[in-house]
């Protein structure tokens, strides 16, 4: 059958108000049929018809999506017309759908060889459907490698003890958690991973291929599904936190209480119990402890990994938060501070040890015998579970603060140019208020101001009694 658009000087005209759709017509007409091609281009409804009376073009290009082109009236036009032309209506939108109009004068023959073509194109209708089930294929085949490698990647990372030992009973629930929230990463992982790499080979560009791919805008279907399958993951997600949460949170009728109290840069361990003040903090396996945590300074954090659980202190004395732990594995572990606290925050570490409930009790006991020993033991433990020693060495070590070693009996200065014997008095002074008399070299408002309320006035003479034997 003979085409209507003459293949030599064929008239295009091209209706869109978008210059950019204008050019990317213009640019396809003349890679079909040359620069022989005349192009006339119309931005409105009025001047596109004008034209269209006027030049009479073999071929129209009307851009479908544009409002400033009236379709109701240029296609009303185009019937009543009665000039041989092609229009063919293009939609960006409609992922780049085109609607033919063909409006020609055929002979009997002409129209038997139409019927014919017409008869071939319903049957090619069914392109769409092979199409389908071909993308299917590629869907599925997709699928199957999306869980092989989530399959593999959880696998490995299952295995790779990205986790500390589980040491308490608090840390089931939430290793349950983590189980659950690693297979959801090698999944999406997986997902991603595989639809780039897929497409990288199968739906790579061949050579030869120099068309644009297929173009849409907007997928209603698939902005729903990305929309709500996250958000159902979140809302379950949230629901399963909150049910591990109330799991370590679950409360034994006998705890052994713990005051644990931290500060710059060092963990006290008190057991109200026993009497008991330690710088490690010793529990029973498989008893529930109940610490009560208190910072004397800035913000502090709580957290031994193998515990799982976590929680930060907070200055002030009504402001003591409740952690509960079980431990189930004997072992030394370490509290480690996990919230930034200041210049020796990495070295803010203490022991935690469990042990038997016979070691614990042993341990108690040698404990409340130590305390019964001469003040400069005492002294000596004090000094340590108040974290002294953070801040003043007790070997001419340079450190924060001055030496212990053979500060007792010195003369110093002050920060007003007096000078100053030290003794038992200054020393309680540099204690409970230490900005009264600050040395030069030394920095004011670094000590804490609360030991005269955290410490008990005997364990402050035992301190000044351990002082005063560093000589």
């Amino acid at each position: 059958m003979d085409n209507s658009i003459p293949v030599e000087n064929p008239k295009v005209l091209i209706a869109s108000a978008n210059p950019l759709f204008r050019k990317g017509l213009e640019n396809m007409v003349q890679e079909r049929y040359g620069q022989t091609a005349m192009i006339q281009s119309t931005q409105t409804t009025s001047e596109t018809l004008a034209v269209m009376e006027s030049w009479q073009p073999d071929l129209v290009i009307v851009d479908y999506d544009d409002k400033s082109v009236s379709r109701t009236e240029f296609l009303h036009q185009f019937v009543a017309g009665d000039s041989t032309m092609q229009v063919v209506l293009v939609s960006l939108q409609a992922s780049g759908g085109v609607v033919v109009y063909d409006r020609r004068t055929l002979t009997p023959a002409q129209v038997q060889d139409w019927f014919s073509t017409s008869s071939s194109s319903l049957q090619s209708s069914e392109t769409p459907i092979t199409k389908r089930s071909s993308s299917m294929k590629h869907y599925a085949f997709a699928g199957v490698l999306v869980l092989v490698l989530t399959f593999l990647v959880d696998l490995f990372l299952s295995t790779s003890r990205l986790l500390p030992v589980q040491a308490s009973l608090q840390a089931k629930p939430i290793d349950r958690l983590f189980d659950l929230e690693i297979i959801a990463i090698s999944f999406l992982f997986s997902l991603i991973m595989v639809f780039i790499g897929y497409s990288m080979i199968v739906f790579r560009r061949k050579p030869g291929q120099e068309e644009d791919g297929t173009y849409f805008k907007s997928n209603n279907r698939l902005e729903i599904i990305w929309t709500v399958i996250p958000l159902g993951a979140v809302i379950g997600l949230s629901y399963l936190g909150a049910v591990t949460l109330g799991e370590t949170r679950q409360a034994d009728p006998a705890p052994l209480e713990i005051k644990v109290v931290g500060g710059q840069w060092f963990w006290r361990f008190e057991y109200p119990e026993y009497g008991i003040v330690s710088d490690k903090m010793y529990m029973p396996v498989n008893r529930q402890a109940l610490l009560k945590l208190t910072s004397q300074d800035v913000i502090h954090s709580f957290w031994v990994p193998e515990f799982r659980v976590k929680q930060d202190l907070l200055p002030g004395e009504n402001l003591v938060r409740e952690l509960r732990i079980t431990p189930t594995l004997e072992g030394e572990y370490k509290v480690r501070c996990a919230e930034m606290c200041g210049t020796s925050h990495a070295y803010m570490e203490s022991p935690v040890i469990v042990v038997s409930q016979q070691e614990f009790d042993e341990w108690v006991k040698g404990e409340l015998a130590v305390m019964g020993t001469d003040p400069v033991a005492r002294g000596e433990r004090w000094a340590k579970n108040n974290g002294c020693q953070s801040c003043h060495s007790v070997d001419g070590t340079a450190s924060v603060g001055p030496t212990w070693q053979g500060l007792f009996g010195k003369t110093v200065t002050l920060l007003d140019g007096s000078t100053v014997t030290v003794d038992e008095a200054y020393l309680l002074t540099a204690i409970i208020n230490p900005n009264a008399q600050v040395a030069q070299g030394s920095t004011p408002n670094v000590m804490p101001q609360t030991y005269k309320d955290s410490i008990s006035e005997e364990q402050i003479s035992d301190i000044v009694e351990f002082i005063k034997s560093l000589q």
